[in-house]
């Protein structure tokens, strides 16, 4: 923690607001997300002091891993060994719990079997894998445990607590174990006391599904999340790169609109996680996502597949990096596409209605870690290389690609933050003037309008249509050319 905090001094500075910290918190496994204890900071990254450092100089993101924890944990050892503090702490489903509906993001059996002290075998629900067992908040000890949770981590600073994995928080046998209306009302019960203890911090609901049901997680606009991913997002923007045709995301983003003067969007590209396929259902064809497919793998990614109730399988996310995914396997020059592409990606992430999010590893230009995923064999490792701060300072200095993108975002997010246009709240309007091109009108028909075009093909589009000032280079027109994957910000005539 003391290190990153010198590399965003040193590197980052005031580029963005705020930094979102994976779980920082002693693990077994799943790079962190096998939690041990909630409450304590994993000694090998820092401790609480040097969070508080890195509150200095920008807001703070914690994850809740609200759903399971490791095995190692003292919730779980206790529940094993007998302990009446932890009973009904996790869920023993008997034989007669119907699981035929749960939906399932993971391969691995939903159920496994851990021995006890006394030799008896206890079984445990698994959502994720079998060293990250399911909580049990039916249970009122759980889920004033959990709550406790959550307070501790208001009382450290967080202005915001990303709420991992919740929609598999509360099963009842003969349900898909998703969704559930208990689920929405602890997030109800949740936003509450935050609004009520914090003003002003924010809840983010991280629920990997169809857009349909990701959104449901706003509740009523005021009394859920205050901000939900963006998941349709990643693969409909990498589909528009991959094909030249802005045509899907066009016709996505033309119905997304402000939520409520407290809720809004929270947009990303790239995470810690792979690029999630399942919210492309109803927006892309099984066309197109086997073009997603087919790029992700020509670039020497992987794809995670799930499991139906019914026992057949689909792909549940692509494990790339975005940058890379971004690029054709036919560029000449692999690093200096990904700069183009991802400049380009990005400023339709910074364009949007919503809070922008931007992975480290985009923002500072890393590649794939290709040798960390084949040596783990562990997918997802793929985009979650550990960074060397010495090494990285040099690579800033020598790397056009690391560099590139991170003076280009630098640039982008400076101008950004000038522009009123580009408020979280502020309406968007979605045009079709060329299929290779998206365009996206912020408060438009006030006097801060700002057209956002960027060109999603290999080929130099005309739009003699538009006219204004573009505030990235500066230059006013009637009419505008992109060149091949090019972007404008106009304040229109």
């Amino acid at each position: 923690m003391h290190t990153l905090a010198s590399v965003l001094r040193d590197h980052v500075r005031d580029a963005v607001t705020d930094v979102h910290l994976l779980p920082i918190y002693p693990w077994t496994s799943d790079d962190g997300f096998g939690v041990v204890d909630h409450r304590e900071v994993n000694p090998e990254l820092g401790s609480w002091d040097d969070i508080a450092d890195l509150r200095a100089d920008h807001a703070l993101a914690l994850d809740f891993v609200a759903n399971h924890l490791s095995t190692s944990s003292p919730w779980f050892q206790g529940w094993l060994a007998g302990d009446p503090r932890y009973a009904g702490y996790f869920l023993e489903p008997g034989h007669d719990f119907d699981i035929s509906r749960v939906v399932r993001p993971r391969m691995a059996p939903l159920v496994h079997e851990y021995e006890r002290p006394d030799g008896t075998v206890a079984r445990a629900w698994t959502t994720f894998g079998p060293d990250q067992v399911d909580v049990d908040p039916r249970t009122p000890a759980v889920l004033l445990e959990l709550t406790d949770v959550l307070l501790g981590y208001l009382s450290r600073g967080a202005t915001t607590v990303r709420l991992d994995a919740i929609g598999f928080l509360w099963k009842e046998s003969g349900s898909t174990g998703i969704h559930l209306r208990q689920t929405h009302a602890i997030i109800r019960l949740w936003r509450i006391l935050v609004d009520e203890l914090a003003p002003g911090t924010l809840l983010l609901t991280e629920t990997n599904v169809p857009h349909a049901d990701n959104i449901t997680y706003f509740g009523n606009g005021s009394d859920e999340a205050h901000m939900v991913y963006q998941f349709a997002l990643p693969p409909l923007v990498l589909h528009a790169f991959v094909t030249g045709s802005a045509t899907a995301l066009s016709d996505w983003a033309s119905t997304i609109g402000p939520v409520s003067d407290t809720a809004t969007w929270f947009n990303f590209l790239a995470s810690h996680d792979g690029i999630g396929i399942r919210p492309t259902r109803g927006l892309l064809t099984d066309e197109d996502r086997a073009l997603l497919v087919e790029r992700t793998v020509a670039r020497g990614g992987r794809v995670s597949m799930a499991r139906h109730p019914d026992g057949t399988e689909d792909v549940y996310e692509l494990n790339t990096n975005f940058l890379d995914a971004l690029v054709d396997p036919n560029d000449e020059d692999p690093d200096a596409a990904a700069v183009v592409r991802g400049l380009a990606a990005h400023a339709i992430l910074l364009s949007l209605i919503g809070v922008p999010a931007i992975y480290y590893h985009s923002l500072l230009g890393s590649g794939q870690d290709r040798a960390g995923m084949e040596a783990s064999d562990i997918s997802r490792r793929i985009n979650r290389e550990v960074l060397d701060a010495d090494r990285l300072a040099k690579e800033l200095e020598s790397s056009p690609r690391r560099s590139g993108m991170l003076e280009g975002l630098r640039t982008l997010l400076e101008l950004r933050r000038e522009l009123p246009a580009f408020s979280p709240f502020a309406d968007q309007q979605i045009e079709v003037l060329d299929p290779r091109v998206f365009v996206v009108r912020r408060a438009a028909g006030t006097p801060n309008e700002v057209i956002a075009a960027i060109n999603v093909s290999d080929e130099t589009v005309s739009l003699p249509s538009l006219a204004g000032t573009d505030v990235i280079s500066g230059r006013s027109s009637n009419g505008i050319e992109l060149k091949p994957f090019g972007y404008v910000w106009l304040i229109p005539q």
